[in-house]
């Protein structure tokens, strides 16, 4: 069994230009939601590596000073690939000043479109966005239902329009999982599993920032998310998990 484990985010990124994995002008997806479950170390070890004009597949862009909010700073990121960017001012400035492309999804399309390319999809249809901003530019259809699938269902299988959206399929996927054992094998906790599990599979090289590693045949495998074949390198870290708005009363 190859050995997977790496002993800290640099090492885990270490020789991937040497292997073509990045390189300027690659597409990198980054787990989480807000801050909740992002790789925040592997990100730094992303940024300290020096490759620039990366297309960047996450749901947002971080905060200022935390998360992608740092690739921002240097100026790393091409283009965001998101559906949600409203708590961080770089990528305001840097959007509004042309220095940034932006391409916006609904959050179910964008969840939808990692898993198409993971799975192998080209391209599929949905409803979301017809008739609206979305859907300039791209393929569309007005779909009939057969008549047994208007029978089953009237309110999703009738006839109306659809826009056609492409998967999503990255250089690199960088995520952040409760569990890991050695082979990779990925347990996620809570609200962390967001586009984590989704993304370990869409990607050409995957690797995992973790809390906790566990001995092999540790994790019940009914309990396992992300299986370990998807996994290329895996990393323990210590995370500051930080609290994106705090609120009190």
């Amino acid at each position: 069994m190859a050995e997977k484990i790496l002993p800290d985010a640099a090492a885990c990124l270490a020789d991937l230009k040497e292997k073509g994995v990045i390189y300027d002008g690659c597409t990198v997806m980054v787990g989480g939601f807000g801050l909740c479950g992002i790789p925040e170390q592997l990100i730094m070890a992303l940024r300290d590596t020096g490759v620039k004009g990366i297309t960047c597949v996450s749901n947002n862009a971080g905060v200022d000073d935390w998360g992608l909010g740092l690739l921002l700073q240097t100026r790393q990121i091409r283009k965001m690939i998101s559906s949600y960017v409203g708590e961080n001012a770089i990528f305001e400035r840097q959007f509004i000043d042309g220095e940034l492309e932006v391409e916006f999804n609904p959050q179910g399309t964008l969840a939808e479109r990692i898993r198409a390319g993971g799975a192998g999809v080209p391209a599929f249809f949905t409803a979301t966005g017809a008739g609206t901003a979305i859907a300039e530019g791209k393929e569309t259809r007005v779909l009939m239902p057969t008549p047994a699938q208007a029978k089953v269902n009237e309110g999703v299988f009738r006839e109306r329009e659809f826009v056609m959206e492409t998967g999503i399929y990255a250089d690199l996927a960088l995520v952040k999982a409760y569990q890991s054992d050695p082979f990779g094998n990925l347990v996620y906790r809570k609200t962390a599993r967001n586009f984590n599990p989704m993304m370990a599979t869409a990607a050409a090289f995957t690797i995992a920032e973790v809390d906790e590693l566990v001995g092999l045949g540790d994790l019940d495998p009914d309990h396992i998310h992300t299986p370990g074949s998807f996994v290329d390198r895996v990393v323990r870290t210590e995370s500051e998990k930080r609290i994106e708005q705090r609120t009190t009363r």
